[in-house]
């Protein structure tokens, strides 16, 4: 099922000069614009919460847990090169989302759905497996809740 829906999606690689600009754009290049909008959030007070939240729940997701997950299982990526899984790009970008859901529900579906299409341009460009951007998201995701639940509601409720 993995390489049935990789070659589904990475079939479509190539098809369309503007397919294959977006969907580059989408798996190498969107996570610069989101820093910078991370600085900017982390610079206006109103915001800065959630700034924290999200570095904390990045690091978590990425540095924490995914990268422990990648050396343990090894698992070699389409192209050929080693630690395909979970996604590195999935992990930060569905942790992301999920710590600004719980600060702002409607920019919370918006970065959902970035995050959503950050995972199929992964696939797209065939750097990942469909296993590796589900692993990335429930990593972020629950990165996300824990950061969210155990440590900013307690802090606020303190």
């Amino acid at each position: 099922m993995n390489a049935i829906i990789f070659q589904t999606i990475n079939n479509f690689a190539n098809t369309s000069k503007l397919l294959d600009f977006v969907g580059i754009f989408f798996a190498e290049y969107l996570l610069y614009i989101i820093g910078i909008a991370f600085v900017v959030i982390l610079l206006i007070k109103r915001t800065r919460l959630m700034a924290i939240s999200i570095a904390v729940s990045v690091f978590l997701a990425r540095i924490v847990i995914a990268e422990p997950i990648k050396r343990i299982f090894n698992v070699t990526r389409p192209n050929g090169e080693p630690f395909s899984f979970p996604s590195g790009h999935a992990t930060i970008v569905f942790a992301i989302a999920m710590a600004i859901y719980f600060f702002n529900k409607k920019w919370g579906i918006v970065t959902f759905i970035i995050a959503i299409l950050v995972g199929i341009s992964r696939i797209f460009v065939g750097i990942h497996w469909p296993i590796d951007i589900l692993g990335g998201a429930v990593i972020g995701i629950l990165s996300g809740i824990i950061v969210y639940k155990f440590i900013i509601k307690k802090k606020n409720n303190s």
